[in-house]
């Protein structure tokens, strides 16, 4: 009989591994994530209208879509192909400059004044309470009014809640208003200099862009003017994302490339009776495509269908509202006017819409189906919703996307920022104030779907703590690391391995399934740094409790975990061979500064660590000053290293690697610090001295002549006894007991104080002549 092998069980599953649910817009629901083709992700990401520097909406919105997109890719291992676009056709792009050297003069005065007022007439008046509201003529005499009314934070609400741009254009019109007036003054002292000028048109550019693109818009006969001036803020928009460090898209798509694909696209919609052409311009027919019964109009928010406001938004302020057959219809292709720019179509020369260009794009590279769409909140009705439309109407499907995900709105300090108002913070003045990880470690703080209040409370409160936690973490940890390689050949006959080390295993396993459930969970960020703050207490504590006698493996294990983690987050910087999320001044040509250093450092320490042994066990106050050589070395000597030496209970210092500018800079603190306690006791004691002189000064008076002329007025007494005590007044009159006994009692008092006097006099003497 042959031999078989025993018969073998499959283990039953004991914990269930989460699946990834995303919330997606087109359900408001959390769904399962499941790609069409295996893990091949099809993504499409909105990107940037290119016509101004890049603010913290962009910020918002495109950092958490870089956190995302390497959750997906780098934790999950998604194979992901992530496409964006870059509108480089739109109304906002317009020619934003008229002349480069204006001179001041009443015409361009005039100029300025009278787009201000249409500004306030048509943009502040939005806020305004009816009664508040100027007609034509009566802007500057109402304006005190007004500014009145925004200073009162109980009324400006109010207007807030009338338009949330209220804020936005008082500031652009209250700004051009105190350039108007300065100009009327330089004008009127004969002063028509380039400055005054400049600051004029600088200071109104938002309230004169409107008016000189209606005025001088049909003078634009170079078309390259446009793309150019695409093309520099794309240029500076990409150098913003690698500044904060978001990974450039596998694919970008820019409008003016595909314009041949987007009039095939048009046509497409037209043939399939979803689309007509009115005066040159071609318009979606919403009605048709909402009565088919294949399709559905706005998924995202159909109620949002009738919001004309934003309707005329998503069409841009040059578009014409005349020949749509309803008020939700969209312009597929925009007639162009003289002096926009134009590509030749069947039905004459023009320009995409707005809405065109992503369905084209994303259709030219994934077809009539892709995994995930995304884009900020603010785009989904009218524009991801007319994407769709559109789209679904040309490849005459059901679902032209499985998955959409919105980023949330970003509030400054509470006032809501979209990338449509202009009270924005640039990327460029927020990285100058906060780094690339701090302003990440703020995003991913928060739920990517919700709105975010940006404000300096945050950044200096939670979100400085969590980069000092994990900073000293790793620094720790590098150091307890580096302690043990110098003694690895060196055992203690323990094998280090009990319950607290078990225990803390436990816990980064444990860790790790929480980690996973929270990026499960929709991409719940903020747990997830929750899991790892928490991961790093527990390693802090068994740290700080087990001393020399840690495990050394079981917190490297771990602390390599959490950097991982965080560098998939986007947030590491330097070397990622190094344990922890890196500085970004580390690691530069390549070379690993620690181990190249640390052998060295070490000898140092060790002859530090003698030295104050030696200086300790003897007692002699003659090796105090080996004391200060010391301390001289580790303050001062080693600081500008970057290195960092710890005392510790056993006389073995822990050497820490560490920035130099925060090690210079903790130390300038503190000595700030003890010069300002220093301050403080020499003031005091100057004090005290200067109190003793006014005593001294008062006590230089013999008190046989403190009665007399003149320390007291001619006049005051006539006669005194022998020891110049007063014993009639002025008048003649004999004093009174009562004045006696006051004057014997000043007397007294005067004694006492001479005497000291004397015998301060006589040791200042003494000191002088030593």
């Amino acid at each position: 009989m042959a031999l078989r092998q025993p018969a073998w069980h499959l283990p039953p599953r004991q914990i269930d591994q989460p699946v990834l649910k995303i919330f997606n817009s087109l359900t408001k629901t959390k769904t399962e994530f499941i790609p069409i083709d295996g893990s091949h992700v099809k993504w499409y990401n909105c990107g940037p209208t290119v016509y101004d520097a890049s603010h913290m909406g962009h910020a918002r919105n495109y950092v958490t879509q870089d956190i995302l997109r390497r959750i997906m890719s780098d934790y999950f291992g998604y194979d992901v192909h992530f496409v964006m676009n870059v509108t480089d056709i739109d109304d906002k792009i317009i020619v934003r400059a008229q002349a480069l050297q204006p001179t001041l003069s009443a015409d361009l005065l005039s100029q300025v004044s009278e787009a201000w007022g249409s500004y306030v007439r048509e943009n502040v008046s939005k806020g305004l309470p009816d009664e508040e509201k100027p007609s034509r003529g009566e802007e500057e005499v109402r304006w005190p009014r007004i500014a009145g009314l925004a200073r009162d934070q109980s009324r400006k609400l109010e207007c807030l809640k009338r338009d949330e741009k209220f804020d936005m254009h008082f500031t652009a019109a209250n700004r051009t208003l105190a350039a108007i007036e300065a100009a009327r003054h330089a004008l009127s002292a004969n002063q028509s200099g380039g400055d005054t000028a400049l600051r004029l048109v600088d200071e109104s550019r938002d309230i004169l862009a409107s008016a000189l693109d209606k005025e001088l818009r049909d003078t634009v006969t170079d078309q390259s003017v446009f793309r150019s001036l695409a093309a520099y803020w794309e240029g500076q928009f990409f150098k913003d994302m690698e500044r904060l460090r978001v990974r450039y898209p596998d694919t970008v798509t820019r409008v003016t490339e595909y314009v041949p694909e987007v009039v095939e696209f048009v046509q497409g919609i037209i043939k399939n009776g979803y689309g007509y052409e009115f005066e040159s311009s071609v318009y979606f027919d919403t009605g048709a495509f909402d009565s088919s019964d294949r399709h559905d109009y706005a998924k995202l928010e159909p109620w949002s269908k009738g919001n004309r406001e934003l309707l005329a938004e998503g069409e841009g302020v040059l578009s014409s509202s005349s020949g749509r057959r309803s008020a939700a219809d969209f312009a597929l292709w925009k007639a162009s006017k003289p002096g926009e720019p134009s590509w030749p179509s069947p039905w004459g020369p023009g320009r995409p819409g707005w809405h065109i260009e992503c369905s084209v794009m994303a259709s030219a590279i994934f077809g009539d189906r892709m995994d995930i769409h995304s884009g900020g909140i603010d785009l989904a009705f009218p524009h991801h919703d007319n994407e769709m439309a559109q789209s679904e109407a040309y490849h005459e499907c059901g679902a032209w996307v499985n998955y959409f995900i919105h980023t949330g709105h970003l509030h400054i300090e509470g006032l809501k920022m979209s990338k449509s108002l202009k009270n924005f913070i640039t990327i460029d003045e927020i990285l100058q104030r906060f780094t690339a990880r701090q302003l990440r470690l703020a995003f991913l703080t928060q739920l990517w779907n919700t709105k975010i209040d940006f404000s300096e409370s945050m950044m200096t409160g939670e979100v400085k703590s969590l980069e000092v936690t994990f900073n000293n973490f790793f620094t720790n940890v590098r150091a307890i690391i580096s302690q043990a390689r110098a003694h690895e050949d060196q055992s203690d006959g323990e094998h280090h391995f009990n319950d607290a080390e078990r225990e803390l295993l436990k816990s980064l396993y444990d860790s790790k399934t929480a980690f996973r459930a929270a990026l499960c969970d929709s991409f719940n960020t903020p747990e997830a740094l929750k899991v790892i703050r928490d991961l790093v207490s527990r390693i802090n504590v068994y740290i700080n409790s087990s001393g020399r006698k840690a495990n050394v493996s079981v917190v490297k294990q771990s602390a390599t975990w959490i950097g991982d983690m965080l560098r998939m987050f986007g947030l590491g910087e330097g070397q990622a061979s190094e344990i922890g999320w890196g500085q970004e001044d580390e690691g530069a040509g390549g070379v690993n500064r620690e181990e190249t250093l640390m052998p060295y450092l070490r000898v140092l320490s060790s002859f530090r660590d003698g030295v104050r042994q030696l200086a300790i066990a003897k007692n002699d106050n003659a090796l105090k000053e080996v004391l200060k050589l010391c301390d001289t070395l580790r303050d001062d000597d080693l600081v500008s290293l970057g290195v960092a030496l710890d005392d510790q209970e056993d006389g073995k210092a822990l050497v820490k690697l560490v920035s130099p500018a925060e090690l210079i800079k903790a130390r300038e603190e503190k000595r700030l610090k003890l010069d300002a306690q220093a301050a403080k006791k020499a003031a005091a004691a100057e004090e005290v001295r200067q109190k003793r002189l006014a005593k001294m000064e008062k006590g230089r008076v013999p008190p046989e002549e403190m009665f007399r002329p003149p320390n007291v007025p001619e006049g005051t007494y006539i006669r005194w006894d022998e020891y110049g005590l007063p014993t009639a007044t002025g008048s003649g009159e004999e004093l009174g007991k009562n004045q006696q006994k006051r004057a014997r009692k000043e007397w007294v008092g005067q004694k006492k104080l001479h005497e000291e006097f004397l015998a301060w006099k006589k040791e200042q003497e003494s000191v002088a002549i030593s």
